[in-house]
């Protein structure tokens, strides 16, 4: 985490004065703190991508680090009644994603977030890392 992560609250507020962001995003991100994700960041994707409106990018320590993150995440979203679309690579831990359309969650190892650097690729798009 870097200093200039905001509390979460703070980042809703920001995406809210752009319209009503997705319900699971709330869920999602208290679900991968509780975890202890890494470099939580959220990028608001309204108005550049026709695939989905948020992406929420998270880091773990190791694989066993990104499935209990995303683990947590699946719980906490099925508690509060979010169904996620589709999970991809939970088994394997490297990157996982979780598809809630509207919001689309990647769990990443260090160095597969570094090498893929989605933030980077979705410049365009403003990012708020979160505490």
């Amino acid at each position: 985490m870097t200093l200039d992560a905001l509390p979460f609250g703070v980042v809703w507020e920001s995406l809210a004065a752009g319209g009503e962001p997705a319900p699971e995003l709330s869920t999602v991100a208290e679900a991968a703190l509780e975890r202890n994700a890494r470099a939580p960041t959220v990028l608001d994707l309204r108005g550049i991508s026709d695939v989905t409106d948020f992406f929420v990018i998270l880091t773990g320590d190791s694989d066993t680090h990104t499935r209990a993150i995303c683990e947590n995440i699946l719980d906490r979203s099925r508690e509060a009644g979010y169904r996620p679309e589709g999970v991809e690579g939970l088994r394997e831990g490297r990157w996982v994603l979780v598809d809630f359309v509207g919001l689309v969650v990647h769990v990443f190892l260090g160095e597969v977030r570094d090498f893929y650097r989605l933030e980077g690729l979705w410049g365009d798009a403003p990012s708020y890392e979160f505490k």
